[in-house]
């Protein structure tokens, strides 16, 4: 069985950790540098470009392991990890969902204050704002409107076509917009 990975790594600042790493930039379908892939093991490179000489995928076939360096800005706000981890725990101002300027705000949730409103049930905990967070990608988009319940049957399943989260994608990005929720309260409560 061949280890097939999709793993994502947050930092404030990539470039931090590309400089101190070695590695080689992957490479996407059409023969250009990955946005956001490395590989950090050896891989065949490409002479006059100096990544890695195979696509993504057909690297992943042949059990090359891709990571995934983000960029996520919140964490420069953030600050400190006590800071992070203080706001981690707190409990989020779902309620805050509703207001369309702080929607706007948020990360991953930007533009989509819309759905929310029209959801039949409430966001009050990370599962359901991780399942809203997988109903608005493409893949799984016939699902909004429906009732957490009814979601959840079906959410987590690979799509036939669409882009779409996969649970662990989806529960971690709920995790970050959660923090920048209480990072954003916090800051109007000042």
């Amino acid at each position: 069985m061949k280890f097939q990975s999709d793993i994502d790594i947050d930092f404030a600042d990539r470039q931090q950790i590309l400089a101190v790493i070695q590695h080689r930039v992957a490479t996407n379908r059409n023969h250009a540098a990955h946005n956001t892939g490395v590989y950090v093991t050896d891989i065949p490179v490409d002479p006059a470009t100096g990544r890695a000489s195979l696509d993504y995928e057909t690297a992943e076939q042949r059990g090359y392991i891709k990571l995934d360096f983000l960029n996520v800005s919140v964490y420069n706000e953030v600050g400190t990890e006590s800071r992070l981890l203080e706001l981690m725990q707190r409990e989020p101002p779902w309620h805050r969902l509703l207001e369309k300027s702080f929607c706007e705000q948020l990360i991953h949730i930007g533009n989509h204050h819309d759905s929310i409103v029209r959801l039949p049930e409430p966001i009050d905990d990370i599962v359901k704002l991780a399942m809203f967070l997988a109903m608005i990608r493409p893949g799984k988009r016939e699902l909004l409107g429906r009732t957490w319940h009814d979601v959840g049957k079906t959410i987590w399943d690979r799509p036939s076509e669409g882009y779409y989260f996969k649970k662990a994608h989806a529960i971690s990005y709920a995790h970050l917009v959660a923090v920048h929720m209480n990072l954003l309260d916090s800051r109007s409560a000042d």
